[in-house]
């Protein structure tokens, strides 16, 4: 790989031309655009590699409105084939707790403000994950940083008594503007990861985004109803119509839909055991 493709993901317009023109003056990068939103670079890296032409490397902003970075990487990691997953530096104004899981996970971040000279090291050591082909490490430790990244607040619509509680949720408050709706849980279809955030699919064909750990909603909701079958999602196991062999001996979830979602190696003796015989 003689040139890695860049993509800079941020919604303030200074800090997007300020690292375009740090891009844009290293001839070891491809400077392939700048993304306004999170849903915007999940666009832009699908795009490209449907095209053939990936985004090797992210600059990714932390926070952003709707949809944050650790939201573009979890959709991304769920949506790509593991080689097509960019690399990422987190551009970002977190705590310290939060710069220590980066580092615990050998990811790189650049703290705002910073310094050309820190944004140069950056770059490179990017750049040599990318160009010594460590993705399958990346995703890893992006995955590893998903799951331990946000932990200290409850998420909205579960407090701390019903987190602990014997009572399945059966309802799920989802805050908007100007108003509060109550979704009862038996309209879920699946639950999908978004970072800091989960998307809940519902019978009606909508999506709605609710701040909650993925893992957090699967500790409170009734087992007989919903199973986690990836590390991004949870489905409703009446709505599952079939289980589709793929070539790797691996199965694809099939919900009546017609959604599609892999059934993760790690997850499968749990369907198993809920369906009470084997696959």
């Amino acid at each position: 790989m003689t040139t890695v493709r860049a993509l800079v993901v941020d919604d303030e317009k200074p800090a997007r031309d300020r690292l375009r023109r740090l891009l844009q003056r290293d001839a070891r990068v491809q400077f392939v655009g700048c993304s306004v939103s999170g849903a915007d670079a999940i666009r832009a890296v699908e795009e490209a590699a449907r095209a053939g032409e990936p985004v090797h490397l992210l600059f990714l902003d932390v926070q952003m409105p709707e949809l944050d970075g650790f939201g573009v990487i979890s959709t991304l990691v769920h949506r790509l084939e593991n080689q097509q997953v960019p690399a990422v530096v987190f551009v970002t104004a977190y705590d310290e707790y939060a710069l220590q899981a980066f580092d615990a996970h050998a990811v790189d971040y650049l703290l705002k403000p910073f310094s050309d000279e820190r944004f140069e090291a950056s770059l490179d050591r990017a750049l040599r994950h990318v160009r010594a082909g460590h993705a399958e490490a990346l995703l890893s430790q992006m995955q590893a940083l998903l799951e331990t990244i946000g932990q200290p607040q409850e998420p909205d619509g579960v407090s701390p008594s019903s987190a602990h509680g014997s009572a399945p949720l059966d309802r799920i408050v989802l805050k908007g503007v100007g108003r509060v709706r109550l979704l009862p849980v038996q309209q879920i279809t699946w639950i999908e990861a978004a970072g800091m955030y989960v998307k809940l699919h519902t019978r009606d064909g909508a999506a709605h985004l609710h701040r909650s750990l993925l893992g957090q909603l699967d500790a409170v909701l009734d087992k007989q109803r919903f199973i986690r079958v990836h590390r991004s999602a949870i489905v409703n196991i009446d709505l599952i119509d079939e289980l589709q062999p793929d070539a790797h001996g691996d199965y694809i979830v099939v919900l009546k839909d017609r959604t599609e979602i892999r059934l993760g190696r790690r997850y499968r003796a749990r369907l198993q055991h809920r369906l009470g015989q084997g696959l």
